[in-house]
């Protein structure tokens, strides 16, 4: 695995990242492109690779291409058009780590194997941190032998890995994780305004919830970041509200009622409508904490 050359499509915080990692690893890092040429450049002379101004360079460039993009139009469009992954792509391996629709992924997969190619989606339920320390929680679906002969690489980027059937599974479980850790901070957000508004300390109510049915992982990983308004950036809420609309997208074509995460969805947009979106997820607060909104 570590003789074929890796493509990284995406060099945001999350794939940049990504890419440190495996060149520590050992692997070779053959090409990079983002729309933002600027942090393809500059990610490229870090690691003493590629920065390529067209999609198909990656692809002829490299074996495997993992893609970290932000939303399916992204998706689709690295997968079509003039300039695309799939020129030339017989023979190579996507790993598709984007948080997008489950429809996103079943149709890159169609797409890839039409040119001959495999396609997987990589759903990472972990952030920035774990990425560069290759520590990911890392969710797999597509063709079992697709990810066998990958999988040398994505235990390297991650600490849990686990193989979970079709591209579009593993596309639903992260959204619905996502659903759920939303719903939770926006949860907690509320509890700990609602608490400070009463003239509770929020770091007594911290403590006992942390003993108690309140107790979460979110409230280990934002609790405090509410609580001293620091919202240096992890998980934006745009990118939040972004997961909770999939999820409720697919809540809606299985009529099932998800009023907690509709709730959850309409608090982001708000923060997005603001101005607030570039913020941590934890940045629910700014909205929730009197004085503050």
């Amino acid at each position: 695995m570590k003789q074929r050359a890796i493509g990284v499509v995406g060099v945001g915080r999350m794939g940049a990242n990504m890419a440190r990692c495996l060149a520590d690893r050992g692997y070779t890092i053959g090409a990079v492109f983002d729309v933002r040429k600027d942090a393809a450049e500059s990610l490229a002379k870090e690691l003493g690779c590629h920065a390529c101004t067209r999609l198909s360079e990656v692809t002829e460039r490299c074996g495997v291409i993992l893609t970290v993009v932000t939303d399916d139009k992204a998706m689709t469009g690295i997968f079509s058009g003039d300039d695309s992954l799939l020129d030339g792509a017989e023979g190579k391996i996507f790993i598709n780590c984007a948080t997008v629709s489950p429809e996103a992924h079943e149709q890159a997969v169609a797409a890839a194997e039409a040119a001959g190619a495999d396609a997987l989606a990589a759903c990472m339920a972990s952030s920035i941190t774990q990425a560069r320390q290759g520590t990911l929680y890392l969710m797999i679906g597509g063709k079992k032998e697709a990810f066998d002969e990958v999988k040398p690489m994505l235990e390297d980027l991650s600490t849990a890995l686990r193989f979970v059937g079709p591209a579009g599974d593993a596309a639903r479980i992260k959204a619905l994780v996502n659903m759920v850790m939303n719903i939770n901070t926006a949860g907690l957000a509320e509890g700990l305004g609602l608490g400070a508004a009463m003239g509770l300390a929020p770091e007594l109510l911290k403590e006992v919830f942390s003993q108690t049915g309140a107790n979460s992982r979110v409230l280990e990983t934002d609790a405090d970041d509410m609580i001293t308004r620091d919202h240096d950036c992890f998980f934006s809420a745009e990118h939040a509200a972004k997961d909770s609309g999939i999820a409720n997208a697919m809540a809606d074509a299985a009529g099932v009622p998800v009023p907690l995460s509709h709730a959850t969805e309409a608090q982001y947009r708000r923060m997005v409508d603001l101005g607030l979106g570039d913020l941590d997820k934890s940045g629910v607060a700014e909205l929730t904490f009197p004085g503050r909104s």
